[in-house]
């Protein structure tokens, strides 16, 4: 008898490599994310011919099996020793680790419903959503039965979907605190007078980088990427973003005017207290969760946390 499948919500490192440690083992699963391709933080934006890695930078290794991953994704060296890189593109890598899993993109799950051993997810178009505001008044569409459910979300999105389950993992969720990052991108006609990458001591930019720099990218489009530190993207979380592009263009020094420029929030960045375990599990409901957030602030952290669920679940 075929088993039944495991629903992996979020398709970010750590969801992809629950996905992978289960498959290893024969047990199928199905992941749901909101966004329109794997990869979460993982991601690159493309805009009027232009690319830009607008989530993590650059991944490192500190483990035989993080390390042996990345070689197998294509990951590449980039300025300094140890720093690695997706080529042509950062969101090449979580597209080659997604080879052969069932994924459904652009899917926002609303709940967990069901009982252990017959779970269902329910879920609705993403585009339908808007952060910060009420759910469209739209019937969800129903997926399943799972045997369990793996949850790798940041604690904010992935507390209401466990809530009704395990109430007593709530205090722990609310525990973990994620910075926010506002990542400014910005193209120039002529290369600018700066390292390829930098880290200014002081005012309001935490990392800037000339991303056309990175291996299998266009070295003549001078792209840059510039992220502002966790203190600043705070006290800016809610402003337009139309102002976060010269507002941290000056704080780089740059007085030449972009020939693009554009601004993304990322909510849930960087990872300042996290849980203190590699993942949570209710092996008699068969719900756990993962995440960078469970270890520390680094993709590798994702990616043991993802890999400890998924040997936990099977």
């Amino acid at each position: 008898m075929t088993p039944l499948p495991i629903a992996v919500i979020g398709a970010g490192l750590a969801g992809l490599a629950c996905a992978r440690a289960l498959a290893a083992r024969g047990i199928p699963t199905r992941l749901f994310d909101k966004g329109r391709s794997p990869g979460g933080r993982l991601a690159t934006r493309r805009l009027e011919g232009l690319q830009f890695d607008h989530g993590a930078q650059y991944l490192t290794a500190r483990g035989p099996a993080f390390a042996a991953l990345l070689r197998e994704a294509g990951a590449e060296p980039w300025t300094e020793p140890g720093r690695l890189v997706g080529t042509p593109s950062m969101s090449a890598l979580p597209r080659a680790l997604a080879r052969g899993l069932d994924i459904a993109t652009a899917r926002h799950v609303t709940a967990i419903e069901g009982a252990p051993g017959a779970w269902l997810i329910r879920h609705l178009d993403a585009a339908l959503v808007r952060p910060g505001r009420p759910l469209p008044d739209t019937e969800p569409e129903t997926a399943g039965p799972f045997a369990a459910v793996a949850v790798t979300l940041p604690p904010v999105q992935a507390a209401p979907l466990v809530a009704p389950h395990v109430p007593a993992w709530g205090p722990r969720l609310a525990a973990v605190e994620l910075a926010p990052c506002w990542t400014v991108m910005a193209a120039f006609a002529a290369r600018l007078p700066l390292p390829d990458s930098l880290r200014p001591d002081g005012g309001p930019i935490g990392w800037a980088a000339r991303d056309s720099s990175k291996p299998g990218r266009d070295a003549a489009a001078e792209c840059w990427v510039i992220q502002a530190t966790p203190a600043w993207s705070r006290a800016h979380l809610e402003d337009d973003a139309a102002t976060i592009g010269p507002a941290l263009l000056a704080g780089l020094g740059i007085d030449r005017a972009p020939t693009h420029l554009a601004a993304h929030r990322w909510r849930y960045s960087l990872v300042e207290t996290p849980l203190g375990e590699p993942c949570l599990q209710d092996a008699a409901l068969g719900l756990g969760l993962a995440g960078d957030w469970c270890l520390a602030g680094r993709a590798e952290a994702a990616f043991e946390s993802g890999t400890a669920l998924g040997a936990a679940l099977a």
